[in-house]
């Protein structure tokens, strides 16, 4: 017979996932915005983000420790790498930010569906203080995302019109 794991069980698991998907963010983002150079509203938007993200990490880390466990060093390490190997990919592409902004996109709509499983997980489990915590992110991520998605149009215009010019540098 096997033995019934406990909500809180799957709450603290999925809590480590994310902190890992939030230090993976962080490294992504932070990794655009140095390479950015000719699309200063993107930048912007991404550095206020970066900031976000960190504030995640740090409440992500107090609803781990307050249900009695610690941040899995295994899959920070593992975001971490995942991060290096996008950031370093995007460096060889012609169209780096167009594909930066997608792939932003793509990667806050995961984030959504991580906070919306943890606040209805957090609740499930009675576990108001992270419920609220994560409903918090939740919010900040459905605001990037929304940004992402409003401005993909006007990026994508800039980067061609700049690509078009022989004397402008328009992937970055």
């Amino acid at each position: 017979m096997t033995k019934a794991i406990e909500p809180v069980d799957n709450l603290l698991d999925w809590l480590r996932d994310a902190h890992a998907m939030e230090q993976q963010a962080e490294r992504m983002l932070k990794a655009q915005s140095e390479r950015l150079e000719h699309y200063p509203k993107l930048k912007a938007r991404i550095d206020k983000h970066i900031v976000e993200t960190e504030g995640q990490q740090r409440r992500l880390q107090e609803c781990i420790e307050r249900l009695g466990g610690s941040p899995s060093t295994l899959k920070d390490i593992a975001g971490k790498l995942m991060a290096f190997g996008q950031a370093v990919g995007g460096m060889t592409m012609s169209d780096e930010v167009v594909k930066g902004a997608m792939s932003g996109y793509v990667f806050e709509n995961v984030e959504i569906a991580a906070y919306t499983v943890l606040v209805e997980a957090a609740n499930y489990a009675g576990d108001e203080l992270t419920a609220k915590a994560c409903s918090a992110t939740l919010k900040e991520e459905i605001a990037m995302a929304e940004w992402l998605k409003d401005h993909l149009p006007e990026i994508t215009r800039a980067f061609l019109a700049r690509a078009e010019a022989p004397d402008l540098e328009a992937k970055r």
